[in-house]
């Protein structure tokens, strides 16, 4: 027999650890203790059961031939000793040993290697009447059940998800396709508020239905109210939300206590320390997944980024290093995906916020167009935001909301890991086709346009800066577009605006004071940038072009106020 290995969780980074370890040692002793009852399921997938996409549970719980993931099935085909229901109380590194608690009794069992991946546990909020029957987390698969059973047992007919992150915008659309009167309550002022900045978050707003769903920004839940002991609504710091069921999807947190009891040094996020190797300050102890800390790949910060595809990639390092290769794990770009109704976010590297505290000063821009050739079919509306470094025009980050959205972030997140540049980027060799995109990729572009702003070939101004002084006036807005595309829309509440098509503004007159500020404006704003150039050779010298133009505008416009 080899050395054994202890692993304290069974879900991701538990499983994958063991399964990589027995692939790569065949006389190690394997020993999984996991205190549900339940082994390597995919959470990640919840939200599409609670839809009506996924059919079956099974699907999170089965392997693709329809096997239980089970303790049988880890014993017989992996060689792994998975044991459910076993609660580890204390982990004694002296003599190298954790207790347990299993079916009542206390027991004890040796290591010579220990692995954390005990993973995070929702958080509850301490307010009036929240153990109510009717308020649920969504994190593990009694969750599940138990939320799926409630819908079609106790005749819900409104939902209330507090926190609009990633679960609770998914819940959201799940609720609503299961014909649910949905509410979702947010604290802050925008949808998936760590990933997203305001201006593209508004754009995800803009788009959610208007029927059986409201959204709530800036609202404090204070309190639920009930009715002998079952929940009757949410009460924020505004309104009273009737509901008879509630979800609550404000984060989660690392669950270290074990950790922390035995020693184990705790970092500034809150998380399990580990260094490059995922070993912790005890070397024979590793840790991974959602307990762990990660280090961010562009600003070098200590993060929590509690994700299932990450504590994956643990897993297999942790394996791997337990075998002696000394593989480092180079941390991540926290990078997320979602589908919120028929709207496609996502991020990876640094946001503006996330890049202004790590002290990086850098410039940001929002471009719009298609996934692909705006004349094939299925041609979808894409915004991207694209964040550099001053200076080097080293890539700090992206978001990007419409169609299409994951392929240009995935295409990010390699070519930041790779330490790429404004340059790279508007040169990489990117497949082209009509179906697929255009002969100028949306991020080609959007590396051309930021590298103009960075060297001062375009002064662009981003719509959320623009709707702060929209109303202000002391501008002149020249909306460079056709008469048809004026009539059809245009941002509301401007002032003093102007429409003089781009192919008249070299014949144009005077339109105001040399210095005074204009702004420059069309439908994706390239023609927008074009005025922008002309205009400051015609001797303007206060001269912006709106980024983004109609097609990136995220606030209110004519057609919305008839």
């Amino acid at each position: 027999m080899g050395k054994r290995v202890v692993i304290i969780g069974g879900v991701a980074t538990g499983m994958k650890t063991a399964s990589r370890l027995r692939r790569r040692d065949s006389e190690a002793e394997i020993i999984v203790l996991e205190r549900g009852p339940e082994l390597s399921y995919g959470a990640c997938g919840f939200p599409y059961f609670i839809g009506g996409e996924v059919k079956g549970f099974n699907s999170f719980d089965h392997t693709p031939q329809g096997v239980k993931r089970d303790a049988d099935y880890f014993r017989k085909v992996k060689g792994i000793d998975a044991r459910t229901g076993c609660n580890v109380t204390a982990i004694d590194r002296a003599a190298k040993t954790v207790t347990y608690v299993e079916a009542g009794e206390v027991k004890q069992l040796p290591y010579d290697v220990l692995v954390l991946g005990t993973g995070a546990t929702p958080v509850r909020l301490p307010l009036p009447n929240a153990d109510a029957e009717g308020v649920h987390s969504f994190w593990f698969p009694w969750d599940v059940h138990a939320v799926d059973a409630a819908i079609r047992e106790r005749g819900v007919t409104d939902v209330v998800v507090i926190g609009a992150g990633f679960i609770g915008m998914e819940l959201a659309e799940a609720f609503v396709h299961r014909g649910l009167n949905t509410n979702v309550v947010e604290m802050q002022d925008r949808v998936l508020p760590q990933m997203l900045d305001k201006e593209m978050a508004d754009l995800v707003k803009k788009s959610l239905p208007k029927e059986n769903f409201n959204l709530y920004l800036e609202e404090k839940t204070v309190a639920f109210t009930a009715e002998n002991g079952i929940v009757t609504g949410v009460q924020t710091d505004k309104r009273l939300i009737p509901a008879q069921l509630v979800i609550v999807a404000v984060g989660v947190r690392p669950n270290v206590e074990l950790a922390k009891a035995a020693g184990l040094e705790i970092g500034p996020t809150g998380c399990i320390a580990v260094n490059e190797y995922l070993q912790t300050s005890d070397p024979c102890i590793y840790a991974g997944g959602d307990c762990a800390e990660n280090t961010h790949r562009i600003s070098d910060a200590k993060v929590f980024t509690p994700m299932g595809s990450t504590a994956n990639k643990h897993g297999r390092v942790i394996a791997d290093n337990i075998c002696g290769d000394a593989i480092k794990y180079p941390g991540v770009l926290g990078t997320g995906v979602c589908r919120i109704f028929s709207t496609n976010a996502g991020a990876t590297g640094l946001n503006e916020r996330t890049a202004a505290a790590a002290g990086i000063k850098f410039k940001s821009v929002v471009v719009p167009g298609f996934d692909r050739l705006g004349y094939m079919p299925g041609a979808g509306r894409l915004v991207v935001k694209l964040l550099a470094e001053e200076g080097t025009e080293r890539v700090l980050g992206a978001q990007a909301v419409g169609a299409n959205a994951d392929k240009r972030i995935d295409t990010l997140v390699a070519a930041m890991s790779l330490g790429a540049t404004l340059e790279d980027l508007s040169n990489f060799d990117i497949a082209y086709a009509p179906p697929f995109n255009g002969p100028i990729d949306n991020l080609a572009t959007a590396a051309n346009v930021l590298h103009n702003k960075l060297t001062g070939q375009m002064q662009g101004i981003n719509p959320k800066d623009f709707e702060a002084e929209r109303a202000k006036g002391g501008y002149l807005f020249v909306d460079v577009r056709t008469p048809a595309e004026v009539a059809a829309n245009s941002i509301a509440g401007i002032p003093e605006r102007i429409n003089v098509p781009l192919d008249e503004i070299r014949q144009v007159g005077e339109l105001c004071p040399k210095d005074k500020k204009i702004i420059t404006s069309c439908q994706i704003d390239l023609r927008g940038y074009e005025a922008e150039v002309m205009l400051r050779a015609k001797g303007y010298t206060n001269v912006h072009s709106l980024e983004g133009g109609m097609s990136g505008w995220p606030y209110a416009t004519e057609r919305d106020k008839k």
